[in-house]
């Protein structure tokens, strides 16, 4: 794959502007809806620097899946054991194309596509309304508060999918961590919003007519047009999956896959030099291989480096001080920890 087709190079540099989304063409089944003229005033995103230095290590494998799914502008399915950096890849994209802070969407059990797009505070609303129809005096502060009532959009909280397909110039990441853990109807609810890149808040449907200002959680306030939210760059889709459970084909088939492995040696040699900015204590991460290999443990690579920042920090701890907190720290994470 030449450098010149590559988006994302997993060269762990922020580029900032690297990518000009607008000469990234897409499929003609692909294509969203245009940019609005007042693009800037619907949506202003807060500035928000990564860290100066931020470390993955992607194989070309995991790479090449990257740049077909932005060219594609198809959801990145991530799987693969804990530990092995599914939430880490959304971050790495996000910092090396310069697409802002990561939108993270943590699913459960009771998460709902609606959950994810939007919240209407229906209760808040009512209570401000029935607290200024108390007065009909217009400078009582029940007045205010009914005044305030009438203003539907201070009761509407777009929630991280919603705020990913708001439109922009540039996409922005949208991590939807542990899929598995949701309701069997939620992998097909997403799908739909996928394919069409919009969706409606049908509270303001009857605004059609107006440009409502509505919050978001830790950002400015953006305006909704219509009661409808249509995404210009479809956003960078990263969902991922501890395997607990099978998808239906159907999803599988619309997501672009990666299957992450435990890295091996000499990968972990590479990963534990540059998170600690020291050579790691090789016998330790022999240790670590051969347990995390002992069939019905799962061990995680933060795990290996907690104990090697132990092992470098560690002055005054004996040989075996350092082995009993080993012990500790390699705990395997399938389980119970011991009394």
């Amino acid at each position: 794959m030449s450098d010149e087709w590559r988006i994302y190079r997993n060269r762990n540099k922020s580029d900032g502007d690297h990518a000009d989304w607008s000469l990234i063409a897409s499929p003609p089944w692909r294509q969203f809806g245009p940019l609005p003229e007042n693009a800037d005033l619907i949506v202003q995103d807060p500035v928000k620097e990564f860290p100066a230095e931020f470390y993955y290590l992607a194989t070309e494998k995991v790479i090449e899946t990257i740049n077909v799914a932005l060219r594609l502008r198809r959801p990145i399915l991530v799987t693969g054991p804990p530990g092995t950096g599914k939430t880490s890849l959304a971050y790495s994209i996000a910092f090396e194309l310069g697409l802002g802070p990561v939108l993270s969407w943590l699913i459960t059990s009771r998460s709902t596509l609606r959950e994810g797009l939007y919240e209407y505070d229906a209760l808040g609303r009512v209570n401000d309304m029935n607290l200024g129809d108390k007065t009909t005096a217009p400078a009582a502060p029940e007045a205010d508060l009914r005044n305030a009532a009438s203003d539907i959009g201070r009761y509407i909280t777009l929630g991280p999918l919603g705020d990913a397909l708001l439109p922009r110039r540039r996409p922005r990441v949208l991590l939807i961590d542990e899929i598995d853990k949701s309701d069997i109807d939620l992998p097909g609810d997403l799908l739909h919003v996928f394919e069409r890149g919009w969706y409606e808040i049908p509270e303001l449907i009857r605004e059609r007519d107006q440009m409502v200002r509505v919050r978001r959680a830790n950002a400015p306030d953006v305006y909704v047009s219509g009661g409808r939210v249509a995404c210009h760059e479809f956003p960078v889709i990263v969902l991922t999956s501890n395997e607990e459970r099978e998808f239906p084909p159907a999803f599988r088939r619309r997501c672009l896959q990666i299957d992450l492995k435990p890295p091996g040696k000499e990968d972990l040699i590479t990963i534990a030099r540059k998170k600690l900015s020291a050579d790691p204590d090789e016998d330790v991460i022999e240790k670590f291989i051969a347990e995390r290999g002992t069939e019905g443990r799962k061990l995680a690579t933060d795990q290996l480096l907690n104990v090697l920042y132990l092992r470098l920090s560690g002055q005054g701890l004996s040989d075996a001080d350092f082995s009993s907190l080993q012990r500790i720290v390699f705990a395997s994470l399938s389980e119970p920890a011991e009394g």
